[in-house]
């Protein structure tokens, strides 16, 4: 027995060993790696000089392109999360009851997911262009002056954060399934209590949902902190660096200034920052988020 027990563990992680070598080949290996360089000053023609801690010095003391795309990441975060959730959260509540064309709904708002992000952008790019965009010839029907949207300092993020709405079909997704999980015998005590739709929704459909509300919080923060297409394909970082994100900064300083190290070291910032995050939510989660199976707030 324990030689056959023995002989389907070597079986399974021969099968597994692909997988395996994957996850250390391809994404253990080059995070040692660019851990490495970010205490080095490395153009990538260059053999690695070591300098400690100088990039990270460079990029909180003197850097000021680091400190303005901190900024414009968190303020980007702070207006694009609570869009994208409650956006996705009202369309999946309204998606879960019994409507006419509820499947053909949900597709409609789920196909934009799969579009590739470099084609969205580029349409996007063409609807809000200030001269000949879709969007401002509606607003000169009603009388509105054109705006310039993605293009003035005042108004790309939120242009931005708009943007993103666009593409909340995962998040929907994920809300429909928390929907179905939430126990139908909880409506009906309610009913039998004298409530109302507006007391389901607020006293019901919330609590029980907001599991699901704080797992598409995370993944929120997560992707919020990556946001590069857009800027990359549409304003390149401007006006004046008011969409220079963090990974949009890495690129520039990996790609075009060809300081390794430097980006190596803003890539783990960033990992630090995201990491920080999610424990602050953990953390704070414990205030608001409710688990029915154990009774109480976790």
């Amino acid at each position: 027995m324990q030689k056959h027990f023995r002989k389907e563990v070597r079986y399974g992680i021969l099968f597994a060993m692909p997988a395996i070598l994957g996850f250390i080949i391809f994404i253990i290996g080059p995070m040692i790696f660019s851990l490495v360089l970010s205490f080095a000053n490395y153009t990538g023609f260059s053999r690695p000089s070591f300098i400690g801690f100088g990039n990270y010095k460079d990029l909180f003391i003197t850097d000021i392109f680091f400190k303005n795309s901190l900024k414009v990441t968190f303020n980007y975060v702070l207006l694009s999360i609570p869009m994208n959730i409650i956006a996705a959260f009202l369309i999946a509540y309204m998606l879960s009851q019994d409507i006419w064309g509820r499947s053909g709904f949900r597709l409609v708002y789920y196909v934009p997911t799969v579009v590739p992000l470099v084609a969205t952008s580029i349409v996007w790019k063409w609807l809000l262009d200030p001269t000949f965009g879709v969007v401002n010839y509606f607003r000169s029907l009603v009388g509105l002056a054109p705006s310039r949207f993605l293009f003035d300092e005042k108004t790309v993020l939120i242009s931005m954060a708009v943007m993103g709405i666009w593409n909340i079909g995962a998040l929907m997704l994920i809300f429909l399934a928390g929907f179905q999980g939430v126990p139908k015998q909880l409506y009906e005590a309610t009913e039998v209590d004298g409530g109302s739709g507006i007391h389901k929704f607020f006293y019901v459909t919330i609590p029980m949902m907001t599991p699901t509300i704080f797992f598409n919080l995370v993944i929120g923060c997560i992707n919020g902190f990556q946001v590069f297409t857009q800027a990359y394909i549409i304003t390149g970082g401007g006006p004046n660096d008011r969409s220079n994100f963090l990974v949009l900064l890495l690129f520039k300083e990996a790609f075009q200034n060809a300081k390794m190290g430097k980006a190596s070291a803003i890539a783990w910032l960033i990992f630090i920052i995201v990491l920080v995050l999610t424990v602050i939510n953990f953390r704070v989660s414990k205030n608001w988020v409710y688990y029915e199976d154990e009774g109480n707030n976790k």
